[in-house]
């Protein structure tokens, strides 16, 4: 099919950064019936990379101040955090609660759609968010600046690949209203993620790249068992979790 212009691409970042982030973009334009939204999802690895660059900025300052890695990889973090009012450490805390604390697909959705938060999604939290910011700070102190970009970039592109070839568990919600991405859009997002990883780790980019893809077919598949597909909660977990599976294939190759 022929590449869209140059607006429509342009219009396609805007809903990818309305819709993944909370940062002040300029709104999109959404009243295209011919382009739902799930055709700008070729663009979330971007959002990924803009979200890092900002996150890694802030990092590297208070590494100039003399701020110890630790503590810039904290603020690195806390900066993806609020750049994306933490939808993904959501999506990841409602999947951990539903998936282990209901017994069929009804009461797992449930679970995933109140607001509270159980055991499980608390565990999850605090032993995701502890791996990253373990390894975040290994690729600060090791100097590894340009990897710090890459985890985001791919994680997002993890995203879209869940969203083409899992159904939609539920009729409503964010992802349901998005749409499902057709194939060419998951291939423009994977390539954008492989094409990163290459510039950044050269032919390491296979073991980054075949980590990420083990995380990712682990969840399909624990989605596809659970609750027989996929909601914006899922998609939300599975950033968080590949991210962690990047960073670790980064600190052991790099």
């Amino acid at each position: 099919m022929p590449l869209p212009s140059p607006k429509i691409l342009v219009n396609d970042l805007k809903i990818a950064l309305n819709l993944l982030t909370r940062l002040p973009v300029p709104e999109a334009d959404w009243s295209d019936e011919d382009r739902p939204p799930a055709r700008a999802a070729w663009a979330y690895p971007i959002v990924g990379l803009v979200v890092a660059a900002l996150a890694t900025v802030l990092a590297m300052v208070a590494l100039w101040l003399g701020v110890p890695a630790p503590v810039a990889a904290l603020i690195f973090m806390a900066s993806l955090v609020m750049s994306t009012g933490a939808m993904h450490e959501d999506g990841l805390a409602d999947c951990a609660d539903g998936f282990w604390g209901g017994w069929e697909k009804a009461r797992r959705l449930e679970i995933m759609k109140d607001s509270a938060i159980g055991t499980y999604g608390v565990l999850a939290l605090i032993l995701v968010s502890a791996a990253r910011w373990t390894l975040y700070t290994q690729l600060l102190a090791g100097g590894a600046v340009w990897a710090m970009l890459l985890a985001p970039v791919v994680s997002r592109a993890a995203m879209v690949q869940v969203m083409a070839t899992l159904p939609n568990a539920r009729d409503g919600g964010l992802s349901a209203d998005t749409g499902r991405p057709e194939q060419e859009v998951m291939f423009a997002a994977l390539s954008i993620a492989a094409i990163a990883a290459l510039l950044v780790t050269g032919l390491s980019a296979i073991w980054v790249l075949a980590t990420a893809a083990l995380a990712v077919f682990a969840l399909r598949q624990l989605a596809k068992s659970k609750i027989d597909g996929q909601t914006g909660d899922v998609l939300g977990a599975t950033q968080q979790v590949t991210e962690a599976a990047v960073l670790i294939a980064l600190v052991a190759t790099l």
